[in-house]
């Protein structure tokens, strides 16, 4: 598919029809998106790709039972054909700007980082990720990580890597409600580009 199409066309998908998925494929666009930029390329960010019998045990550690009873959108979810978990080792940031050429810039420090990169390195690698699946015919929803991160680690078995986000991955089900945030009015994407010659 065309990049510009594709980037029009990028969509959440919250309802897959229970197909499996190809994991081999998968890993490998994973690895893919995993060419995405890193600061001072400490690469310090993975991706953890949970097959078909694994989506149960992701969305029991990733939810709650008040949650899970309460929402339309478990089913769809449930039906997914795999999950990738990205997440990043902020260790290997800090090390990587102790080495001598980045430490004068002083973020061997944790707290000296204004934007911490390991979140901003794995978004990058996830919308890479997530587009890499659109270009092959495959549905994505993407799970922040907003709650249990430490029960997706310990499921995923992480170890100290720090969960961002995760992307069910399916075969879309024609079904799927449009997204209720569709509905704000926002501002128009060209009023918030300034142009400044």
């Amino acid at each position: 598919m065309e990049y510009a199409q594709l980037w029009r066309e990028r969509r959440m998908c919250r309802r897959f029809t229970g197909e499996t998925v190809d994991l081999d494929r998968l890993c490998v666009l994973a690895e893919e998106s995993l060419r995405a930029p890193t600061a001072g390329n400490c690469a310090g960010v993975r991706a953890t790709v949970l097959g078909t019998s694994r989506v149960e045990e992701f969305i029991l550690a990733a939810t709650d039972a008040e949650w899970r009873d309460r929402s339309s959108r478990v089913e769809g979810l449930e039906r997914a054909g795999a999950v990738v978990i990205f997440s990043s080792r902020v260790e290997d940031y800090l090390a990587r700007y102790r080495e001598p050429d980045k430490a004068d810039s002083g973020l061997g420090c944790e707290e000296n980082w204004p934007v911490p990169y390991w979140h901003t390195d794995a978004a990058m690698a996830a919308l890479g990720f997530a587009l890499h699946c659109q270009n092959e015919g495959w549905g994505v929803a993407l799970w922040g990580a907003f709650r249990h991160q430490s029960e997706i680690a310990t499921m995923a078995e992480l170890g100290d890597d720090l969960v961002f986000a995760s992307l069910f991955v399916g075969v879309p089900d024609e079904h799927d409600r449009r997204s209720s945030s569709l509905n704000r009015q926002n501002p128009s994407r060209s009023s918030r580009v300034r142009r400044i010659d």
